[in-house]
């Protein structure tokens, strides 16, 4: 039997740890996508791509890496004067390119690490995956990884990679930090 496949949108190497665990044990040949205009600064953004070959070693999973369209140029551009909403934009940017190459690669199926994090709008993820797939010839494979959060950590601490503190953006960053401005 010819096995499902799906084209997995990482965010980062501790992210992908518990997805890649769920979607194996679901029998699924996996192609990862770390496609994040957002992550700020380039540094971050390579200490997080870094982590991620890491994992994608360790789970022996291949990987599209999209640096040539790594600009911030691009993820400001959608979410600037919408900084309230800036979340669904950045989501909105990253789930439409994953199903555009799941959709040129005949995958059967997407989905995104982002469905991992805690500390994401899992909801919104949700519903925008299953809005932005309608009609466009790839199903979206939703699991609610969360369930896993405990794993993924310590699994990231075994592997001894990078794991960032804020979501990438550099409005994250700064909620992040901006408490230390006041001491």
């Amino acid at each position: 039997m010819k096995k499902k496949r799906i084209l997995l949108h990482i965010c980062c190497g501790p992210c992908a740890i518990y997805p890649i665990q769920i979607l194996k044990q679901e029998g699924f040949e996996i192609l990862g996508l770390y496609y994040n205009p957002n992550i700020h600064p380039l540094k971050e953004y390579l200490k997080r791509k870094q982590a991620l070959q890491t994992v994608s070693k360790e789970y022996n999973i291949k990987v599209i890496y999209k640096d040539d369209e790594y600009n911030p140029i691009n993820y400001f551009r959608e979410v600037i004067y919408r900084e309230n909403n800036r979340c669904f934009y950045c989501y909105h940017m990253r789930i439409e390119k994953t199903i555009s190459i799941a959709r040129r690669g005949k995958f059967d199926y997407f989905t995104t690490t982002l469905l991992y994090s805690k500390f994401q709008k899992h909801d919104t993820i949700s519903t925008l995956c299953k809005d932005l797939s309608r009609n466009k010839g790839v199903k979206f494979y939703y699991h609610d990884f969360r369930e896993g959060w405990k794993i993924g950590i310590e699994e990231s601490k075994n592997l001894g990679i990078y794991r960032q503190q804020y979501c990438g953006c550099i409005f994250s960053e700064f909620e992040r930090y901006k408490n230390e401005l006041k001491t």
